[in-house]
């Protein structure tokens, strides 16, 4: 035979073997995909269900009121703005069923049931590369088998089960369940960085499949011309990143590394030095852009809250990276350790018992075997924790700090997965009926699952959740009308935005938040919703925004130069003197019992309140009274369901236990204390036994109570 005939024929034979495979690899991807919806179709479903049970009823704590008013109303968040965020959430508020507080916490269900199936299909993605790479282990050494992995039952059981585990395990966690109820971003934040995982990593099993061709050779210009056909996932995952970017930026733009991790370890240095990297990077910033280009657009319209008036490019900027957050970043070795501490505690509780971790058992187990089976794997989930904890150790923030560890969550809950497919290898490696070994690895993965959803259902369980809602009304129940209430408590500004704004109750009360007067767009809200008061002190105002204006071009002149540091607290203090003294001849005057805690920012405000006038306590305010007499008021009888008398439970950390109760617990006392002062015993008896109720190991309300009660009992 001549050799270019028989070199003729190799090729054909070889086109003809490598065109069988592919017709193979084809058939078995559709069965795979098919069967990778399916888990995750599962785990949505699940999610859902759960999360509309537990959804909360209407506006909670901490941000939500204001994501609400700014989603209602196309407005500007407080940085970094959230934009894509804020337009879904405006959709969603359009929805016909509800309030228009259920109807934002839906879109958050909505979006975290989306992010939990997302991770069932990454795990799905990792299993399916881990068989690939083992299959071209055992090909090496053996040669073709009549069974491929994929085809066996324990292998549709490696594949499955896994997935659905580690998806309902996500679902069940602490902290994604805990925002899947309530308005905030971090369902959808989660879902996007899924999204993001999920596209690099069938990028990746796509490559590593052509590479193997599961076992079939074929020759190394089909290798490269079938790899770059895949990019479509590369650049859809580029284009999510960039989008992504417009929600909650810190915690996307950390799995970078990791996503780096994926490429170089499939791909090598070569992608870094070619047009694809450029291809992707100019999609994520097209994205970015057309993102962010939101902020101007909504801000040029006036919205109700226009955080930051960010249109110039330079006020975007400020936006954008937060800068009026800058100053809770700390690297000191002590803060970094005790941070450190927290997320350990974090942790062990994500997703079960804190004394039975299972879980994170199964967590050790799956970076041990992604180790040894596929260190591509191992090095990204490792890169994701590495990075998410190197930028939050060092923020001191305290109310949704959680948040800022979903990504090191995630990837816990990943790595469970990969522990469950271990302990199935484990299982499958030893005889034993097909059927047992079914339901005992059933029974095991069920048990972790079931146990996780125990421990955090009394944390997330918001169905009855009408905390915020009671709050407000019981601050407004003892408020006369048309009063100015000053406060420094973001838990009462937040769910007052949405009883005013979105349910248009008691709008003739003026909420000031003392802290906002230090930003200058909060006097075109001021404006907007309380036009009599900025009227009534338009001098001051002026005088002392003209000051704040220059301070936010450059704040570092003012921290050198004590002289200007002087001249605009002596402006703010004369602003809010004017706003007091105005107000009070229009009515009654409140401040909350935060402001008593003097300190080197509010500490010349709380003196002067304190001389000026008397602190008179009724219900959860003070009203500051003129002079010096007894001021009697109508007891007052506090809703508050679900605060210390129901099924739901509270983190220590949680803002109920550190704002709400002590607000709740320290005007009581001063309530007692008050009635007590002027021989109102039996009074001041009923008011520290309500603070008593609130949390019985209180001493000062114990003391009180014991005090006034001997006085009561003398004639």
């Amino acid at each position: 035979m001549q050799p270019h005939k028989a070199k003729t024929r190799e090729k054909v034979t070889s086109r003809a073997r490598a065109s069988k495979a592919d017709t193979q690899i084809n058939a078995r991807t559709i069965s795979l995909s098919r069967a990778e919806l399916f888990c995750a179709g599962i785990v949505f479903l699940i999610a859902l269900l759960l999360y509309s049970w537990t959804l909360a009823p209407t506006v909670t704590l901490t941000d939500s009121g204001e994501l609400i008013v700014v989603a209602r109303g196309l407005g500007i968040a407080h940085p970094p703005g959230v934009p894509l965020w804020i337009i879904l959430a405006h959709l969603a508020s359009l929805m016909p069923f509800g309030n228009i507080a259920v109807r934002i916490n839906f879109s958050s269900a909505l979006f975290a049931a989306l992010a939990c199936a997302m991770l069932t299909l990454t795990v799905a993605e990792l299993t399916i590369t881990a068989s690939y790479l083992a299959m071209s282990k055992r090909r090496k050494k053996v040669g073709q088998q009549s069974k491929t992995a994929e085809e066996s039952g324990p292998a549709r059981l490696l594949f499955a089960v896994p997935a659905v585990g580690a998806g309902l395990l996500m679902a069940f966690s602490r902290t994604l369940w805990s925002y899947a109820t309530i308005t905030e971003v971090y369902g959808l934040n989660t879902l996007l960085i899924l999204v993001i995982f999920f596209l690099m990593l069938r990028w990746r099993r796509h490559i590593v499949a052509d590479k193997m061709h599961i076992g079939t050779a074929i020759n190394a210009g089909e290798i490269t011309s079938q790899i770059t056909s895949y990019d479509a996932y590369l650049y859809a995952a580029a284009l999510v990143f960039g989008l992504a970017l417009g929600v909650h930026h810190v915690t996307v733009a950390l799995t970078l590394p990791a996503i780096a991790v994926i490429v170089y370890r499939t791909q090598g240095v070569r992608f870094f030095t070619g047009r694809r990297l450029i291809y992707a990077a100019l999609i994520s910033i097209g994205a970015l852009i057309a993102v962010y280009a939101y902020l101007p657009l909504a801000a040029s319209r006036s919205p109700v809250i226009n955080w930051g008036h960010p249109r110039s490019l330079q006020e975007i900027w400020w936006h954008l990276t937060g800068r009026q957050y800058q100053v809770y970043f700390s690297f000191k070795p002590e803060i970094m350790g005790e941070q450190f501490a927290e997320f350990c505690r974090m942790a062990f509780r994500e997703f079960g018992l804190p004394w039975l971790p299972l879980s994170l058992v199964l967590a050790f187990a799956g970076f041990v075997d992604a180790f040894k089976r596929d260190r591509t794997t191992f090095w990204f989930l490792l890169m994701v924790i590495i990075a998410d904890l190197a930028y939050a150790l060092s923020y001191e923030i305290a109310e949704d700090k959680d948040a800022y560890y979903l990504p090191a969550f995630i990837s816990i809950a990943v790595a469970a997965g990969l522990g469950i497919r271990w302990m199935i290898g484990r299982a499958v490696s030893k005889p034993a009926p097909a059927g047992r070994l079914s339901v005992a690895v059933a029974v095991v993965v069920l048990l972790v699952c079931a146990i996780t959803l125990a421990a955090n259902w009394p944390f997330n369980n918001r169905r009855q959740y009408f905390i915020a809602h009671d709050y407000v009304e019981n601050l407004l129940s003892t408020i006369a009308p048309n009063s100015l209430l000053l406060t420094l408590d973001w838990q009462v500004v937040s769910p007052m935005f949405y009883a005013q704004e979105i349910e248009q109750r008691r709008r003739d009360v003026k909420v000031v938040d003392i802290n906002l007067l230090r930003r200058s767009w909060y006097f075109d809200y001021l404006s907007h919703a309380y036009p009599a008061l900025v009227e009534r002190s338009r001098d001051k105002i002026a005088a002392f925004v003209e000051n704040l204006k220059e301070w936010e071009r450059d704040p570092g002149v003012f921290a050198r130069s004590p002289a200007l540091t002087q001249r605009i607290s002596a402006a703010f203090l004369e602003m809010i003197q004017s706003m007091v003294m105005n107000e009070s001849r229009v009515a009654p005057v409140y401040m909350t019992n935060d402001l008593l805690s003097s300190d080197s920012v509010n500490g010349e405000l709380t003196k002067w309140l304190s001389q000026k006038y008397q602190l008179v306590p009724q219900g959860l305010v003070f009203n500051l009274a003129d002079n010096q007499g007894f001021h009697d008021s109508p007891d007052v009888h506090l809703q508050i369901r679900g605060l210390v008398d129901g099924p739901l439970r509270f983190d220590k950390g949680d803002p109920v236990n550190v704002k709400v109760i002590p607000a709740y617990t320290k005007m009581l006392i001063n309530r007692g204390r008050y009635l007590a002062l002027f021989g109102q015993h039996e009074r001041a008896i009923a008011a520290f036994e309500q603070a008593l109720a609130l949390k019985p190991d209180l001493a000062l309300a114990r003391q009180g109570l014991t005090e006034s009660a001997a006085k009561a009992r003398k004639p």
